[in-house]
């Protein structure tokens, strides 16, 4: 993997981890009401989801051991473009179970990657 395979996953990696701080320590209705929050959260969703994207087209083999990454993508397109129909329970299910468990992965990858590139 090169350099610019790292920068994808460190990029997703940190959307990912702040996805997880912003929600931390509030609850569903908290989300659902706070605009600001829902707002910070679908951007780092927005920002992962494209950095995946990227790295799929890019590293196609390395995406390929990212779980979810096509889903994930998916409410990247959403997010930008049919923000009309955002669904707020998939996006609070993805954001308290699904993401934390992402971490960890994109962790391993960014630090593959970088050891491959010498960094």
């Amino acid at each position: 993997m090169l350099r610019e395979a790292g920068a994808h996953l460190w990029d997703a990696a940190e959307a990912a981890k702040l996805v997880c701080e912003f929600a931390s320590g509030r609850t569903k209705a908290e989300f659902n009401s706070d605009l600001v929050i829902r707002s910070a959260i679908e951007r780092q969703l927005e920002i992962l989801g494209e950095a995946l994207k990227r790295l799929r087209r890019d590293y196609a083999d390395t995406a390929a051991r990212v779980p979810g990454l096509d889903r994930i993508v998916g409410m990247r397109n959403v997010l930008a473009h049919e923000y009309g129909d955002i669904d707020y329970e998939i996006l609070w299910r993805a954001t308290t179970t699904e993401i934390p468990t992402l971490i960890p992965i994109l962790n391993q990858l960014v630090d593959e990657a970088w050891g491959a590139a010498g960094l």
